[in-house]
């Protein structure tokens, strides 16, 4: 790096140092006054910059929504999204040093938040306020960033289905990169259905050796049901649960030949391999496909009773093309037809979209070219096998999303010692001034 990006990255360095000094926790029991800070925080950089920023507080934990506008009134609108709040920091004895008292070791800035997603986002909110202050801004940039990201980001959603101003496209830098030297665009998110169930087979729980064998069993019941819509030996899902599934790209698998082989990934994982060829079809299962897992299943005691009432919690992961309304149908439908008549079922089920977007869609070509200038690397097109609800909302207003960052797998993201490594602080600064100025092409401006 020259002498100016290198004073350009020391400066991002202690704004992000700042930040993450801030307990902004939202899980468990919310850090209400860190969350309010770090939310003052980040608009008040919007307006050091020259933009206008707000935060509202109508929308559960503060949210930011400022405005950057470009030299010129006819430039295109770029929305750029964030996440300021962080999970809690768990036993705080296996941290090295503290939580909250960011630390640079070899290379990498140790705090939580450090990748997710403060670290990740900064870069881009940085680089957009550089640029506006510099009189060098191509684009008009929406800033949205949310407190609830680790609980659901409800608020932000629904911010979003209310504003109608909308943006050319949007940049969500919540990702990560397909290994620690290739950076990665993220063209597809499964959606997911998840269902609560419940069966109720009698009033009370009955003595096993005076009713067992003549009463229904609630724990049978519900072992039963879910048998009728579990993968079989080799993960595959029965045919209606597939239904809708779209092939991908022709440029996805080329892009999945980069990247680390399925097996390898399955033994660093510490999980067992479901059949002797899940290694091989590991990209295009888990981005392409569908699966379904049992998370939870409860009921009965140690006693030696009949059980009345058992639950379970399960998910379908969805391919792009299907549909979670018509997929949530059907689980029901099969699960209920497995249960005996008189015994009292209820299923509750939550549901979000699969988003695909096509590599050779306008801003996921000017996205990749500006990433391989940044960083010298074309990046790989990965689909992310799971589910970035504010992607989806974003999307249904309309929008493609840049789904993208310089997070790794070593960064231990939700886990005691979470770091950065400056190396992915400086892609990701390079990166985001490459991508805004590159999006000027984009047409119809908002």
């Amino acid at each position: 790096m020259g002498h100016a990006d290198d004073v350009m990255t020391d400066r991002l360095l202690g704004d992000l140092v700042q930040w993450l000094r801030i307990p902004s926790i939202s899980t468990g029991e919310p850090d209400r006054a860190g969350l309010h800070a770090a939310a003052t925080w980040a608009s008040a950089r919007v307006r050091e910059a020259g933009g206008t920023a707000d935060v509202l507080d109508g929308y559960g934990h503060p949210l930011v929504v400022g405005e950057l506008r470009a030299g010129h009134a006819d430039a295109p609108t770029v929305l750029i999204y964030g996440h300021y709040d962080v999970q809690a920091p768990g036993d705080l004895g296996a941290w090295q040093t503290p939580p909250f008292e960011p630390a640079v070791r070899d290379g990498r800035l140790y705090a939580r938040g450090a990748s997710d997603d403060k670290g990740n986002f900064l870069p881009l909110l940085h680089a957009a306020c550089e640029l506006h202050r510099a009189g060098a801004l191509p684009v008009h940039v929406r800033v949205l960033v949310e407190g609830e990201e680790e609980i659901g980001s409800t608020g932000a959603a629904r911010w979003l289905r209310d504003d109608r101003r909308g943006a050319d496209c949007a940049i969500v830098f919540d990702a990560g990169m397909a290994d620690e030297a290739t950076p990665a665009l993220t063209v597809s998110l499964r959606g997911v259905v998840r269902l609560q169930v419940a069966v109720r087979s009698a009033a009370r729980d009955l003595h096993s050796g005076i009713y067992g064998g003549s009463v229904v069993n609630a724990l049978h019941v519900l072992h039963a049901m879910l048998a009728t819509v579990l993968p079989g030996p080799d993960g595959t899902l029965r045919e209606e649960l597939r239904a809708g599934i779209e092939p991908p790209h022709p440029a996805e698998p080329a892009s999945w030949a980069r990247l680390a082989p399925g097996d390898a990934l399955l033994t660093a994982s510490g999980g067992r391999p479901l059949h002797p060829g899940a290694g091989a079809e590991y990209y295009p299962r888990n981005g392409a496909g569908a699966s379904l897992d049992v998370h939870a299943i409860a009921g009965g005691d140690t006693r030696t009773i009949v059980p009345a009432v058992a639950t379970a919690t399960l998910s379908q992961r969805l391919a792009p093309g299907q549909r979670p309304t018509e997929i949530a149908a059907t689980l029901e439908r099969l699960l209920r037809a497995a249960a005996p008549a008189g015994v009292e079922v209820e299923i509750d089920a939550e549901t979000a979209d699969p988003i695909r977007f096509a590599p050779d869609e306008p801003a996921i070509r000017l996205a990749a070219g500006a990433i391989e200038r940044a960083t010298g690397i074309a990046p790989a097109f990965v689909r992310l096998g799971a589910t970035i609800p504010i992607v989806a909302e974003l999307a249904a207003q309309g929008m493609p999303v840049i789904v993208s960052g310089f997070a790794v797998h070593a960064d231990a993201m939700h886990a005691p010692n979470e770091s950065f490594r400056l190396e992915s602080l400086r892609l990701g600064e390079a990166t985001a001034r490459e991508l805004l100025s590159s999006l000027a092409a984009l047409g119809a401006p908002h």
